[in-house]
């Protein structure tokens, strides 16, 4: 049945009612560049499945030539939103505001296919910009772990005799940390000199999933000279619910993160996720229609740094210490297409005495994390993240460092699955690591 049938009504997608830029889609001059760089295509062989084909259904979907259907729906849905078609675009089409704009207005239409996207929005909604409700969930999924219940559930085979959803679901539980990363009032002075001033922005989730990735960033920045605040009342990015189409539940939480950051004065907002990251730079453009707030957005976002293209900007070798250990890096998809941010990361890793870097075939293919991909589209971000163990396994690494904590725990399953004898790191573990084996060697009075 189809959504709406051509030429009935205005088209569900029209510029109007806030669908796509007719001018960010005649952009696009079909010529294909983009489609090998697509994972979805490269995995299907489709056309619609490609950034050009989708593109293509978005614009006859506009222009009343097709109605909006549900297969239309489905290939829009299976796009992983990695952006990776941006990065390799000579036409320079803003593809992630085109599919973006498009969802939100398939959530916005009422009939049946739509019910998907509302479902995951108010499930999204009654907990990302709930700060106590994600700290109970955590505190159960703790309990859950920590009790010795998942062990005995995954080793006993009752996860056989659930639904295939609810399995596959479970292996991605992501590791609570013991002891969760609390957001203080105050500053973290920087040790010795202070150089620079900043604020860093913690997130929702990773304070408790990723808590000690936290403290190494805190740990990194004091130590390249930062004196380190991180304002209390912040929250949620919004980029979850920006991706499924809620763009009035994204602004209000960007509205509050300005409100938050406000006040500090600090020179840049330092994010160690990648997806977050991205989301924080384009609030300008999230929140352009706003007259109050604007303005504010634009200044917000022009201060927003990857915490590794802001840290390889300053003088970070002093106190580097060896870490013997063969690693292969995994572009975060926000970090490497969205922000193209590519060399900063390898720049760090390379520095790392005792390291030895060995590049992977397609390290900036998506893995299939993308948010809640791996969740909502299970089997093809299952046939990624195959692609990319394989990808993996042939560098045979010790440690896989990647730039986003969804990419984290979607290589961790990678590596449980494949049986891989390698540890998943964030940069800044990494680079935490050879801080801390740098400061031991000096304690010893050895070579670092």
């Amino acid at each position: 049945m189809s959504l709406l049938t051509p030429g009935a009504v205005r088209s569900p997608f029209a510029p109007e009612l806030g669908g796509p830029r007719p001018e960010d889609l005649s952009r696009c001059v079909h010529c294909g560049l983009c489609s090998m760089s697509c994972p979805t295509f490269v995995e299907t062989a489709l056309e619609p499945e490609s950034p050009r084909g989708r593109i293509a259904l978005i614009r006859a979907v506009q222009e009343n030539r097709i109605p909006l259907t549900e297969t239309v729906v489905q290939h829009l849905d299976l796009c992983l939103g990695c952006r990776n078609c941006e990065a390799v675009c000579p036409s320079g089409v803003p593809y992630g505001r085109i599919i973006e704009s498009a969802r939100a207005r398939i959530m916005e239409t009422a009939p049946e296919r739509t019910q998907a996207y509302r479902t995951r929005s108010r499930v999204l909604r009654a907990l990302f910009p709930h700060p106590r409700r994600i700290a109970l969930l955590a505190a159960l999924l703790r309990a859950y772990q920590e009790s010795g219940v998942q062990a005995l559930v995954r080793g006993s085979g009752v996860l056989r005799l659930l639904p295939r959803p609810l399995r596959e679901l479970e292996t991605l539980t992501p590791h609570v940390s013991r002891h969760a990363f609390h957001v203080k009032r105050g500053v973290a002075r920087a040790r010795g000199r202070a150089t620079a001033r900043v604020t860093l922005f913690a997130g929702c989730i990773m304070p408790y999933t990723h808590a000690e990735t936290q403290r190494a960033t805190l740990r990194v920045l004091r130590q390249t000279g930062c004196d380190v605040q991180t304002p209390v009342t912040q929250g949620c990015c919004g980029a979850l619910l920006l991706h499924n189409g809620d763009r009035e539940a994204a602004r209000a939480l960007a509205r509050r993160n300005i409100d938050a950051f406000a006040p500090s004065g600090a020179q840049a907002i330092v994010v160690n996720a990648a997806g977050c990251g991205s989301a924080l730079k384009e609030y300008g453009e999230l929140l352009a229609d706003d007259p109050r707030y604007a303005e504010r957005a634009e200044a917000f976002a022009d201060r927003v740094k990857d915490v590794t293209e802001f840290v390889a900007a300053r003088p970070f070798q002093a106190g580097l210490g060896r870490v013997e250990a063969r690693v292969t890096y995994q572009d975060s998809c926000h970090l490497a297409h969205a922000q193209r941010v590519k060399a900063p990361p390898r720049q760090l890793i390379e520095a790392i005495p005792g390291v030895r870097l060995v590049e992977m075939e397609h390290a900036d293919r998506c893995c299939g994390s993308a948010g809640i991909y791996n969740v909502v589209q299970r089997e093809m971000s299952a046939r990624l993240l195959a692609l990319k163990m394989a990808d993996v396994a042939e560098t045979a690494p010790e440690l896989i460092v990647t730039a986003n904590p969804g990419c984290m725990i979607q290589l961790e399953a990678g590596v449980r699955q494949r049986g891989l004898h390698a540890e998943v790191l964030h940069v800044v573990d990494l680079l935490d690591r050879s801080y801390a084996a740098g400061s031991a060697a000096a304690a010893r009075g050895g070579p670092a």
